[in-house]
């Protein structure tokens, strides 16, 4: 009881924020204290990044509201994330594209992957597939994809994701460094790709061939 009343009470702050009352009944419906580490379930409903281990964080609410919302999802659609972490940010887009849609999350850390799943099946998630990989290479096998949500900051948009993308189909990604920005990318029917600016952000890197900490040996992750 107190978890749903906590719950209740971010969702009533994060209306003050703009998100829609569809993707805030998918935050009402996804318990974020089972995606975070016990030490940390007190502050689970705090709007704010949270610490997961392994340097790696849980994204604050606002901003899972905030990718959403740019990646306008909907029922059926099928979506690439880069960057699982504990899972929450999937579970809330699973939501969003139902039944009929599919989460495909890919993440570097195998054990942040197995934590994930964990949590996943916990919340009752069943259409999302954890991937130990390589994010910045995209998820192939699966491709195209209608959207693409990147959970950690790239130097720039790796062109195995452009690649990966349906014409028409949206990605949001931070970019840069030290300074970072939020950028909503959109595919046209010719390939090219147009861009926006959500200002100032904050994210782990993502680490990969196409990330930062270049990674040596691929091979370490599943195909």
């Amino acid at each position: 009881m107190e978890h749903a009343r906590k719950r209740s009470q971010l969702v009533n702050s994060l209306s003050r924020t703009g998100a829609t009352e569809k993707i805030l009944t998918a935050i009402q419906k996804v318990p974020r204290h089972l995606f975070v580490p016990e030490v940390q379930v007190n502050s689970a409903y705090v709007d704010t990044p949270l610490p997961i281990g392994h340097g790696q964080t849980i994204s604050a609410p606002h901003m899972v509201a905030l990718m959403c919302s740019l990646l306008e999802l909907k029922e059926g659609h099928k979506v690439l994330e880069i960057g699982t972490g504990s899972g929450y940010n999937a579970a809330v887009m699973a939501e969003l594209v139902g039944k009929g849609g599919r989460i495909y999350s890919i993440e570097c850390l195998e054990s942040l992957v197995r934590f994930a799943q964990e949590n996943l099946k916990k919340a009752g998630c069943n259409n999302v597939d954890v991937i130990h990989r390589d994010g910045s290479l995209g998820y192939e096998q699966e491709a195209p994809y209608d959207r693409i949500c990147v959970t950690a900051c790239a130097p720039a948009l790796p062109q195995s994701l452009t690649d990966q993308l349906k014409a028409g189909g949206l990605i949001v990604i931070p970019e840069g460094d030290t300074y970072q920005r939020l950028y909503l990318y959109r595919k046209g029917k010719d390939g090219s790709m147009t861009r926006e600016d959500w200002g100032g952000v904050f994210f782990v890197p993502l680490v990969g061939r196409y990330g930062f900490n270049c990674v040596t040996q691929p091979e370490q992750f599943n195909p």
